[in-house]
Parts: C-alpha cells; structure tokens; sequence
C-alpha cells in the first residue's frame, strides 16, 4: 500500500510537470504570437490615397558612442566637437545599400537647423555659416549618409543662442517640447524620387509616454505619427510637395511652443535620360 501511494505521488507529479510544461510552451508561443502582430503593425505600410504610401524606414545602423560635444560660434564659423570611435564625418553609413533611398555622396554628416529654415549638411566639424543678429534656436545632430538622424541625447545640441556680430553672445538649453523638419527637402530626381524618407527631430518630447503625437500634412492630406522614427514615402508626384509637421497634445491640440508647425515644400522630377 505505501509503495502504491508513492507510485501515485510519483505519477501526479510528472503529470503536473508535463501540464507545467504546456502552459509555459503556450506562453511562450502567446508571447511570439504578441511580438509577431507588434512586429507586424510596426512595419505596416499606409495609403495616403492618390497613390501615396507611407512606412516606417527599416532598422539602421547604430552609432551609441557618437557625441557632439562642443558647439561654438565666432566670426561666422561653427566649430564643433565630435566624439565617438563608432561614427566619422564624411564615411559612407555602412547600410546605405539596404535602404534603397537617396544618399549622400560625401557620407555622414551634421545636419544644422537654425529656426525654421531647411538644415544645411556639413561633412567637417569646422565650417563658416551666416546666421543673423537676434535670438535662436540652433538644433544640430549627426546624420547618417542617407540623412536619417541618430536620435540620441549625446548625439545632438539644441540650444536657444544669440547672436551678434556673427557670434554667440548668449546660450540656453532648450526646455519646451520642440519639433524641427528634417527630410525631404530639396530636389529629388529619377530613383531618388522613391523611397523618400520623412525624417524629424523632436525635443523635451515622448511620443511613446505622454500623448503628444505628429501631425503630418502630406499634400493636404492628413495623418497621425505616434511614433519617433523615420518613414519612407513612395507615390508622390513629379513636381512641388508640401509637407508640414506639427506637434499636437493628447487632445489633438496644436502645442504652443516655438516654431510649430513647421513646412517644405521640395520638388521631384523624372530622370532626364528616361
């Protein structure tokens, strides 16, 4: 009888690892299941209507030690200091292949927002620039060779400066939510028409925690980015886009904060030798 009772005991408990077993095997599965549907909503792609899509932009190369960590601005010249053993100034992004979008030739680089003006791409951490007697703000941040930003802390400067003389006089962090245009911009011709990528950078803001979203005008239409990260565009037509940008609250409010919203409008055209 005690023998029979420890055979019982002996059979219950294997019995109660095998079921142990199938729920964390479902688990598991449920868990793949979950990070399979995220995966697929991530990399949905969107129409815009009259041809026009819109996707998030593939996985890029990481820089995690990339660094601006100077910014000066005297007689007309920036001077910035660049740290990291990961990421150069004017090297070709080693992904460029895979994203089959327009590409810079002369590699990585800043891109330098003052206000709302479109960015100017430096390739040298020294470089002479016109920027005019008053009050602004300055966002600079390394780029990739395709122009997509490194969304790092360390990887950026924002700051509100003024200046006089060609100089800065004065500087302060900036502390409000912020928004600056990135991509496109410019003219795009023949297969650089496709695959645009729609690139911002955002300041003091958390798309993902505390309800502000994007609103992106795409040539009049409408859509929401609740998430920080680069889009391609395919569709668009030859000739003028616009898109404009704007930072919106929790309840689709525009924020009051400078330079919102903001707008391009760039150009696309057909390959001239067909």
């Amino acid at each position: 009888m005690k023998y029979t009772f420890y055979l019982l005991a002996l059979v219950f408990l294997i019995s109660a690892c095998k079921d142990a077993a199938k729920t964390v095997d479902t688990a598991t599965e449920t868990a793949k299941e979950v990070v399979k549907e995220v995966a697929a909503d991530m990399s949905k792609e969107q129409s815009l209507g009259g041809g026009i899509t819109m996707k998030p932009f593939t996985s890029s190369v990481q820089f995690p030690d990339a660094a601006i960590s100077t910014m000066n601005y005297t007689n007309g010249v920036f001077t910035f200091g660049i740290r990291g053993e990961s990421y150069s100034l004017g090297q070709q992004s080693t992904d460029v292949e895979s994203k089959m979008c327009a590409n810079s030739g002369k590699g990585q680089h800043i891109h330098l927002i003052v206000d709302n003006a479109p960015y100017a791409a430096k390739y040298v951490n020294q470089f002479t620039h016109d920027v005019s007697d008053g009050d602004h703000h300055v966002l600079a941040f390394l780029s990739r060779s395709y122009h997509e930003s490194i969304k790092t802390e360390n990887a950026h400067i924002a700051v509100k400066v003024n200046v006089k003389d060609k100089s800065i006089t004065s500087t302060e962090r900036i502390t409000e939510p912020m928004l600056f245009y990135s991509r496109p911009k410019g003219t795009y011709v023949g297969n650089d028409t496709k695959n645009l990528m729609l690139d911002f950078f955002i300041k003091n803001v958390d798309l993902s925690a505390n309800g502000y979203k994007v609103k992106a005008n795409i040539n009049g239409t409408e859509t929401i980015i609740s998430k920080w990260q680069p889009y391609y565009l395919n569709g668009l037509p030859m000739g003028e886009n616009t898109i404009e940008l704007t930072l919106i609250d929790k309840d689709g409010n525009v924020v009051a904060t400078p330079l919102n919203p903001v707008s391009r409008t760039f150009t696309l055209k057909a390959d001239p030798l067909g």
